[in-house]
């Protein structure tokens, strides 16, 4: 029974062993010398004129969530159209449900002015 989880732990050993090597390598192998220079921000080639923590406006996340939905909006697409034929009718009107709500979502931000950038 134990022998089949064998090539498990084999591969959860090789996985940590590969995860962790470079972490290793980099901490006892490549020596550490560091200067002022080193340790200075790096900005487009010249020195950094302000705070890097400078907060982002809100909308750019609001665009970016909206990004991400309707990237997942296109990833249920493609394993659909291709097992079409298969699930039928009720596949076909399931993802017009789906997709109506996408839809009906996507008009209210349009509506509420989450995509209008100033």
């Amino acid at each position: 029974m134990l022998t089949n989880y064998l090539p498990v732990l084999i591969f959860i050993l090789i996985g940590f062993f590969i995860g962790c090597a470079p972490l290793l390598a980099t901490r006892f192998l490549i020596p550490k010398k560091p200067d002022a220079e080193k340790n200075a921000p790096y900005e487009c080639g010249f020195d950094a004129f302000e705070d890097t923590r400078v907060p982002f406006d809100v909308r750019y996340y609001l665009v970016a969530l909206l990004f991400i939905i309707f990237d997942l909006e296109t990833a249920f697409l493609f394993p659909w159209a291709v097992v079409i034929r298969k699930i039928g009718w009720l596949g076909f009107f399931g993802m017009l449900v789906f997709l109506s709500i996408l839809i009906i979502g996507f008009i209210y931000e349009w509506k509420k002015g989450a995509l209008e950038w100033e």
